[in-house]
């Protein structure tokens, strides 16, 4: 390592974030990046652990202990380099990935872990403003072409692979734009689109195409989709909600997470929105059902568009404040862990279960909850009742949509409704059918996203070619 002391002598620093009540006055970026010298300090802090921990945590494979050590002599191009080798869209996870791989690092365990994620995406930021990134097109093409069916993480680290490798890959997205959950799920005050946006432009340089607006299963059908193609990716995700079925589950007011964020995205991107009815917390009471990510951002979306309240309930009981990190270390820690949109005006509540919607004239007004114990057994006399003119569910989703693209093309399920699939061959039950991502594994990360999409990409170059020089 460059700084083999540099752990001992330099303390962990991270981005910040602007302040609140600037932030939520719009939908755009407010993460405050490093300097150049203090992100060569903090790559600094990566120790010569011998055994880098921090590889187990990443999905991706990065190889973090050499990119910092790059960062820190200021060679940033190698490093931008050596990142791309493991990784499509470092860009994306520098934003959005929780960072398993900070609570891996062998420093975790008696300091702070090395600022792993902010250090990936100030690499990738910079190439881009530097204009090192750049399409990377195939020296020779194999004639062979294949449908890649969903353009979130997965479906675009797959083709982009594909497309390097020679192959004709051709992206099919039901929606009006690329991405997935990356576009219409994750709110631009956290990831802005253009991120997305350049990545297309790079990729259709590299002989990836496009199509928006088709609904594989539903537009064109998987007849035609097989008979044109020599392989089919699925990576359509994971997108059916978890449902919360109680008495009340009609009312008017009460919307899927999915529902309510991607109608924001729209918005700010100037598109047209899919359905006749907005959903809206300006002037709300706003329960959110959910402690995850996606509940997080529905809080952050309801803060910028003005609501009375926003309360968060969580059925699980409340984590404690730090993780005993000889017992956890290397893997990810059951802790609390408070989002940017939770400082921005919420209240928190744990081991809640909603047990019914109340309303009026078939809008909702209310829940009837009760707090329940670790074995989420009620606690006798522990009822309440809150105020909600807008209840959005975000628990989390349980499969892969099966109406439409799965039904036609009659491919075997796996125990939890995914498509049945392993991690080496990645085919599914279909001749020359392959599947990747959340619709294979679940909801997932955009970090297993990508590298399940990587991976695929390698099976497929293999089973079309007999052989492939594609990293897994």
């Amino acid at each position: 390592m460059g700084k083999v002391t540099g752990f001992l002598e330099i303390d962990r620093q991270d981005r910040k974030y602007k302040p609140a009540a600037d932030r939520i006055r719009h939908y755009d970026e407010f993460v405050i990046a490093l300097s150049e010298e203090a992100t060569r300090n903090q790559a600094a802090r990566c120790m010569d652990c011998g055994i880098p921990f921090c590889h187990n945590g990443c999905p991706v494979n990065n190889q973090i202990p050499d990119w910092n050590d790059l960062v820190y002599h200021g060679d940033w191009r190698r490093a931008l380099a050596n990142l791309h080798s493991t990784n499509n869209f470092p860009e994306f996870t520098g934003r959005v990935c929780p960072a398993p791989c900070e609570a891996s690092c062998t420093l975790n365990l008696i300091d702070q872990p090395v600022t792993i994620k902010t250090i990936e995406c100030a690499i990738v930021d910079r190439g881009f403003e530097a204009g090192w990134v750049t399409p990377e097109p195939p020296q020779r093409k194999t004639g062979k072409r294949i449908a890649v069916v969903g353009s979130g993480p997965a479906g675009l680290a797959a083709a982009q692979q594909l497309a390097r490798a020679g192959h004709e890959a051709h992206v099919f997205e039901k929606h009006e734009k690329a991405g997935g959950l990356l576009r219409y799920g994750i709110p631009d005050f956290k990831m802005e689109k253009h991120l997305i946006d350049r990545r297309v432009v790079q990729m259709e340089a590299e002989g990836a195409v496009f199509h928006y607006g088709v609904n594989v299963g539903v537009d064109l059908s998987v007849d035609e989709l097989l008979a044109k193609h020599d392989a089919v990716v699925l990576a359509g995700g994971a997108e059916q909600p978890r449902d919360l079925p109680v008495p009340g589950r009609e009312l008017r007011g009460v919307h899927f997470a999915m529902d309510f964020l991607p109608q924001q995205n729209r918005r700010v991107a100037g598109e047209s929105l899919t359905t006749n009815e907005p959903i809206l917390a300006s002037g709300k009471h706003v329960v959110v059902i959910g402690g995850g990510d996606t509940g997080s951002d529905c809080i952050g979306t309801s803060v910028r568009q003005g609501a009375l309240s926003v309360t968060q309930l969580e059925i699980m009981p409340r984590p404690p404040e730090k993780e005993n990190k000889l017992v956890t270390w290397p893997d990810w820690p059951l802790k609390l862990r408070t989002s940017s949109s939770h400082d921005e005006g919420s209240a928190r509540d744990f081991a809640v279960m909603t047990r019914e919607f109340v309303g009026r004239d078939g809008v909702v007004t209310g829940l009837r909850c009760e707090r329940v114990d670790a074995r989420m057994q009620p606690v006798p006399g522990s009822s309440f009742t809150l105020p909600a003119d807008l209840v959005l569910l975000a628990m989390g989703f349980v499969s892969p949509v099966r109406e439409g693209l799965l039904e036609a093309l009659g491919v075997t399920l796996d125990g939890r409704g995914n498509v049945a699939a392993d991690t080496k061959s990645y085919t599914s039950s279909r001749d020359k059918v392959f599947a990747c991502g959340d619709m294979r594994r679940g909801q997932s990360l955009v970090v297993w996203a990508i590298r399940e999409g990587r991976q695929c990409a390698a099976a497929v170059d293999a089973f079309l070619m007999g052989d492939t020089n594609l990293p897994r």
